[in-house]
């Protein structure tokens, strides 16, 4: 166990040095922001999928599966009697969602992911019939239509048990639909652009303003806010479009990120930014283990008794142990790989930091914003 929690505290204190003031690196603006407008749009469709070996929905409990059948059916020429309800396994309902990239073009294709929304067991081996998908306003921008990947798996005994790995009822068509109407992008106004930053910071975004009119000239680029940088372009689209991939390939070296400790409440994952300080402080921390033992004790009579009767006696033993407390002391203005270092030389578990960290956000004693999620 220290040694696990050695190694993980070890790459820490690797990870923290990468990110100390002396590695800072310059940056490419097209990492660091993107251009307003150019957005990806959310598209959304209902379809069927059909040749499942059997896993398909319960049509008497998922009714919506029967009726896209038919309605399907009737597309294609096949007129079943209205008393006839086709009550198939191979068949499931399943919602269909992509993402439209900016300046998709007629004929290209996109991934789509399909998920069961009926009872469906697994959608493994099936194939998705053709289906529309809409944006928000109701129009339709790609047809999706292939046969899936599923990468969960799920079995059933006939007693009742199930094994299943990653989820089964999910699946996804690798370039599986084909664009069918463009959604219009425009590349700013009439005469600028608009850089909007990743993460905001207004001392990255009057580094990007100062680096642009450096570049191009004074007046070219002017920071709005912690986010926002209008850049002056060109009127005309093929020297906007060249404009701005000379500004976006331009270097920055981006302001510090606030200092930050964030903690893993679930999986006891505890990231720091290299920013984070502490006042003087002492942190004593031990653990205290509680252990119950339950046995079970026969008593029966002796012997030829006459009255009497063999019982089972439960038999508990409790044991509390404490282990040795270990004490902490911070001067003022330790940095995140002292930290690091000191719980790691007394080969702490992660989940000591974290205690650690909490009770130094507690007294007040860490400069840093405490986030657990």
């Amino acid at each position: 166990m220290k040694a696990s929690a050695s190694i993980l505290l070890g790459a820490l204190l690797s990870a923290a040095a990468l990110l100390l003031p002396g590695a800072a690196q310059a940056d490419r603006i097209k990492d660091l922001a993107s251009v307003a407008g150019v957005r990806t749009n959310q598209l959304v469709g209902y379809g069927l999928v059909v040749g499942l070996d059997g896993t398909g929905d319960q049509t008497t409990q998922a009714p919506f599966t029967t009726q896209s059948l038919r309605n399907f059916l009737a597309q294609v020429g096949v007129n079943l009697p209205a008393d006839v309800n086709p009550q198939l396994k191979n068949v499931a309902a399943v919602a269909i969602h992509a993402t439209l990239p900016p300046f998709s073009k007629a004929g290209q294709v996109i991934d789509v992911t399909v998920s069961a929304i009926g009872n469906a067991k697994s959608l493994r081996g099936g194939s998705l019939l053709v289906a529309p998908l809409r944006g928000l306003d109701g129009q339709v921008y790609a047809i999706a239509q292939g046969n899936l990947v599923v990468g969960g798996l799920g079995v059933d005994g006939r007693d009742g048990s199930r094994v299943s790995i990653n989820v089964p009822s999910a699946g996804r068509i690798p370039g599986g639909a084909t664009v069918e109407r463009e959604v219009p992008t425009e590349i700013g106004g009439a005469d600028s652009f608009v850089l909007n930053l990743n993460a905001p910071d207004f001392t990255t975004a009057t580094r990007m303003a100062e680096r642009i009119n450096r570049e191009f000239g004074g007046g070219v680029a002017m920071p709005l806010d912690a986010v926002a940088v209008r850049v002056a372009a060109p009127p005309q689209l093929p020297e906007r479009v060249a404009f701005v991939s000379m500004v976006e390939n331009l270097e920055i070296e981006p302001g510090s990120a606030p200092a930050r400790v964030v903690v893993n409440s679930r999986t006891g994952t505890v990231v720091i930014g290299s920013n984070v300080r502490v006042t003087a402080a002492a942190v004593s921390h031990g653990s205290l283990t509680v252990s119950i033992q339950e046995d079970l004790l026969v008593s029966q009579p002796a012997p030829f008794a006459e009255r009497g009767q063999t019982v089972v006696v439960p038999d508990s033993a409790i044991d509390v142990s404490v282990q040795g407390s270990r004490m902490f002391l911070f001067e003022p203005g330790v940095s995140l790989d002292e930290i690091v270092r000191a719980v790691n030389e007394v080969g702490a578990a992660p989940g000591d930091l974290v205690a650690i960290l909490e009770a130094l956000h507690q007294a007040g004693a860490l400069r840093a914003q405490l986030i657990v999620i």
